[in-house]
């Protein structure tokens, strides 16, 4: 019978330990990283303060594929567009199958205010309504993320309140979280950063909207619960454009779940072409197609 090697044992415990005590500090480390110290490396990694400041425009075109889950089911391909200038800003996707009674989605800001297009005469689709009904995401410059020229944390002067979060697991990577609250809005917004290369990866907003009281108990009862909404998008494929490095994968997921339903959807960008300080017609961000 072989006898225990007591020294290795004691040798392997005490390598668990300091590994577990180094585990330790990385985590204290990171619960502690300000919310500047996370946005400043940020924008170090987006291609730093020379090249961010001599970009003043941005396009960026690709495919996108709109998949819709609940409460039907369908997908539709077609062609997408960001185009961005200081704060002005603008996503609009344009579908193929026009039989869909989908043709495209657009929402946009001209520095003035938000606009968004129509599905049907009169009718804005979901993730419409839901930007139009939280528009400070979209004049903010939050909504988009680092692929838009007027994205939040490009604003040396933002007055909008932002804390760090500590860290979470997006997938299985690590990431630093920085909680946005944005002015006149009772969104939850949370950021998040690759805690190894400082690209901003997602951006989760919610909200819960209680069900209304109704004159009794019985009518009370018929409003149902409250309802939920979830709003993530996802950047990926980072990859270098003009000096900047910016995601290539735009996902967009929409999830609305109360007494009218459960709604989810989501939205699959590919951008492949990207354009700096190109001139951009100030009409361009206007897309209300009512007028």
């Amino acid at each position: 019978m072989k006898s225990f090697n007591w020294s290795t044992i004691y040798r392997l415990g005490a390598m668990m330990l300091l590994l577990s005590c180094l585990f330790g500090a990385s985590e204290a480390q990171a619960q502690k990283l300000k919310a500047d110290e996370i946005i400043a490396k940020h924008l170090e990694a987006m291609g730093g303060s020379e090249t961010l400041h001599s970009v003043t425009t941005r396009i960026a075109t690709g495919t996108v594929v709109a998949t819709f889950k609940t409460p039907t089911t369908a997908q539709v391909g077609g062609r997408a567009v960001l185009a961005s200038e200081g704060s002005k800003n603008v996503i609009a996707m344009v579908f193929e199958n026009t039989a869909s009674n989908y043709p495209h989605e657009k929402i946009g800001y001209d520095g003035r205010d938000v606009s968004g297009s129509y599905v049907r005469p009169g009718q804005r689709s979901t993730l419409g309504d839901f930007l139009l009904g939280h528009r400070n995401i979209v004049k903010l410059g939050i909504f988009g993320g680092a692929l838009s020229q007027g994205w939040l944390l490009l604003d040396p002067e933002r007055k909008t309140k932002l804390e760090a979060g500590g860290t979470k697991k997006i997938g299985d990577r690590q990431a630093y979280q920085l909680k946005c609250y944005p002015s006149g809005s009772d969104l939850k917004v949370t950021m998040y950063f690759d805690a190894e290369t400082f690209q901003h990866v997602r951006t989760e907003y919610e909200r819960s909207v209680s069900a209304q009281m109704g004159s009794n108990p019985e009518t009370s009862a018929t409003q149902g619960a409250e309802t939920h909404y979830k709003l993530t998008e996802d950047f990926s494929d980072f990859k270098k454009e003009g000096g900047l490095t910016l995601p290539h994968t735009y996902n967009i997921q929409l999830e609305v779940v109360g007494r009218q339903g459960t709604f989810r959807a989501s939205w699959d960008m590919a951008l492949t072409t990207f354009q700096f300080n190109q001139k951009i017609d100030p009409t361009t961000f206007d897309v209300d197609d009512s007028k």
